[in-house]
């Protein structure tokens, strides 16, 4: 039985590998300073090195590390189909699921093009194509958590719920403030700031993709094929989910008319006149 686990292990893995050959080459090096670096900057970006000698070595992680990550949201989508994990129960948690893949495809293409447009020979198109991957992957993490904060409601006695989020919720929270720092210093041109917090930022993207891992661990649980334990908690959508929609209290009218009648019915042959008895003829005698 396949693990779906190790899909977001080998795509934060090879990203974690592609940064740090880029860093250690940049430092055993002698920290050159690269023709696509401002004059006034010593930090070398991701992208400075990436474009460099390396650059087969930035494209082919790039493009590696997104195929196993969507990976790893298609097995999450195809394993709470089939029942092996928790399942969504409501159309708000499948429209946020499918909000989380269109963005985290967005992403993949703004990863993959700004490794493939390296910003030495087309410097605009890779800040535009940066700017894809950062949003792109930022929306999608933001959907799964409303998706996963939902879930966690419903299901409460499944903590893998709740440590995914929290983990996501921090990295959204990290993310978003180093990228505010990102901006302001490169708007202000400290050209080393903003260096320093890319690695930083890219880093702290591989534990996103490793929080995956949680999502699909549990389906090792069901891979003989059993479906998930779901115990549904007393909320409103697992309400709904075992009355299916209409409501704890509703009561099918049909059986409602028919019991007042098979009632009515026994009323009338309790109180209704009583069968006459047989007559004694004396010839019988």
């Amino acid at each position: 039985m396949f693990s779906y686990w190790i899909l977001p292990v080998i795509s934060g893995v090879i990203w974690l590998a592609t940064l740090l050959g880029l860093l250690l080459h940049w430092f055993s090096t002698g920290r050159p300073h690269y023709e696509s670096m401002a004059p006034m900057q010593n930090v070398a970006y991701i992208s400075d090195v990436g474009a460099a000698k390396l650059k087969p070595l930035f494209v082919a992680g790039c493009i590696v590390t997104t195929i196993f990550l969507d990976l790893s949201f298609a097995a999450d989508r195809f394993l709470r189909h089939r029942g092996r994990l928790v399942p969504n129960v409501s159309l708000r948690e499948k429209v946020y699921f499918g909000l989380t893949i269109v963005f985290a495809i967005v992403g993949t293409v703004g990863l993959t093009c700004l490794s493939g447009f390296d910003t030495l020979h087309y410097p605009q198109l890779h800040n535009i194509f940066l700017v894809v991957f950062i949003v792109g992957y930022l929306l999608s993490a933001i959907f799964i958590c409303a998706e996963f904060q939902r879930l966690g409601k419903t299901y409460r006695h499944h903590p893998w719920l709740r440590y995914s989020f929290a983990i996501k919720v921090v990295f959204i929270l990290i993310e978003v403030g180093l990228l505010v720092g990102f901006g302001v210093a490169t708007r202000y041109r400290l050209y080393d700031v903003p260096a320093i917090l890319e690695w930083v930022i890219g880093f702290i993207f591989s534990f996103y993709i490793f929080s995956f891992v949680i999502d699909l661990l549990p389906a090792i649980h069901t891979g003989s094929g059993q479906p998930y334990s779901l115990r549904p908690t007393d909320t409103p959508e697992a309400r709904e989910m075992r009355h299916g929609g209409r409501g704890p209290g509703h009561v099918d009218p049909r059986l409602t008319h028919d019991s007042q009648r098979t009632l009515t019915n026994q009323r009338h042959h309790h109180h209704g006149p009583a069968a006459p008895k047989p007559r004694t003829d004396m010839r019988d005698f």
